[in-house]
């Protein structure tokens, strides 16, 4: 789950990072009392999911309420490469001395969290790496020890502080570790950091979460997971309320799968075969015939489908549960399209038997039912 910026600015200051003074606003009115509020001038941030809103248009500089207003009125009717502006962030503008990048990630390949800092704040971490790799600093973190006073204060040295700011710095990297490990972030990023003064701010806010480790976090999912949805399309938002897991794709053959190798081996031999698959969903294991029918339905509905391919390879999945969803789906759905069906496993005999009693197509393997679903799709 990726966090919009004012969300993740919302989690960073309940952990102590300091980040700037501002308010959400949703018309020019309120961008205009937000302004007056903080009082000076402020930045109006379009709250996307995406980077790079600076270049793009999505952060302007007011220097009055009045033109926080028209600023919050001009990003409300636009879209920021390419995603509707429903929201802007009204902030404080800092007087920023120096920016830095501070961030949390995980390192896959040694399987744990480790701390990244650079002098060259304010741009992507990526191009930093390309360009001055020698510039990008990695503590790594034993998950055993966790990252350690004197982890952070190697941080803040690295980057040039002694002193007081060291101590600054190392605070802020303690706690944005802290909040990384307890939000389960997959990437917490505070970019850039700004030397405001005497102390440091976090001037912009990144908080992505790990969706397998959502249920753990309910409390946010729960504040935050409308933002989520932003950028998505009607048919993948649906998907993300019935809790499917759904990824959107160009082609017009609707795959259903149980299983992510299962479901990602469809969509290739329907390649193989030919054919442009238009979505991934992969059902999972144990799935009741109610869950079913909504993935079904999910996708007949969807007007660029059309066939429908459903894959399953029966375990813990009942064949004949899914072919009963299969079939209520169906009856249901308001355009008819072919379905073709491959189901084998756990009441295999079953499940065939009540597709083919309702007219459903069903083929003994996968290649076949790749193969007769790009036909009727339209062939290669």
């Amino acid at each position: 789950m990726k966090l919009l910026e004012y969300e993740a600015k919302d989690v960073f200051r309940g952990f102590g990072i300091p980040v700037p003074r501002g308010k959400v606003a949703e018309s020019a009115e309120g961008a205009v009392r937000a302004a007056e509020m903080i009082g000076g001038q402020v930045v109006v941030k379009a709250q996307v999911p995406v980077g790079g809103r600076g270049k793009a248009g999505g952060i302007l500089v007011a220097e009055t309420p009045e033109r926080a207003g028209e600023a919050a009125a001009r990003l409300l009717a636009s879209e920021v490469r390419g995603i509707k502006v429903r929201r802007v962030l009204v902030e404080e503008r800092l007087k920023i001395e120096k920016e830095f990048y501070l961030g949390l990630t995980v390192d896959r390949r040694h399987r744990t969290y480790v701390i990244l800092a650079s002098s060259e704040g304010g741009v992507d971490i990526e191009e930093v790496a390309s360009r001055t790799p020698e510039k990008i600093i990695r503590q790594a973190v034993d998950p055993l020890e966790g990252f350690r006073p004197h982890h952070a204060r190697w941080v803040a040295k690295r980057l040039g502080f002694s002193g007081g700011l060291m101590m600054k710095l190392s605070e802020i990297a303690t706690k944005l570790y802290n909040l990384g490990v307890e939000a389960d972030a997959e990437l917490a990023e505070i970019n850039p950091l700004a030397l405001v003064g005497e102390g440091f701010v976090a001037a912009d806010a990144r908080l992505n979460i790990d969706d397998n480790a959502l249920f753990r976090h309910g409390d946010l999912l729960q504040r935050y997971g409308e933002g989520e949805l932003e950028g998505l399309s009607e048919v993948e938002r649906e998907a993300r309320r019935l809790g499917l897991t759904y990824v959107e794709l160009d082609g017009n053959i609707g795959i259903i799968g149980n299983g992510a190798g299962l479901t990602m081996a469809t969509l290739d031999t329907v390649t193989l075969y030919g054919g442009k698959p238009g979505n991934f969903l992969d059902l999972g294991g144990g799935t009741p015939p109610e869950r079913v029918e909504q993935a079904v339905s999910l996708l007949l509905n969807n007007k660029k489908m059309g066939v429908l391919l459903v894959n399953i390879l029966g375990g813990i999945t009942r064949c004949d549960e899914i072919a009963r969803g299969i079939v209520n789906a169906r009856l249901k759905a308001e355009v008819v399209k072919p379905i073709v069906v491959r189901l084998s496993g756990t009441n295999e005999e079953e499940g065939i038997r009540i597709l083919r009693e309702a007219g459903i197509e069903v083929m003994g393997t996968m290649e076949e039912a790749a193969e007769r679903s790009v036909t009727l799709a339209g062939g290669r």
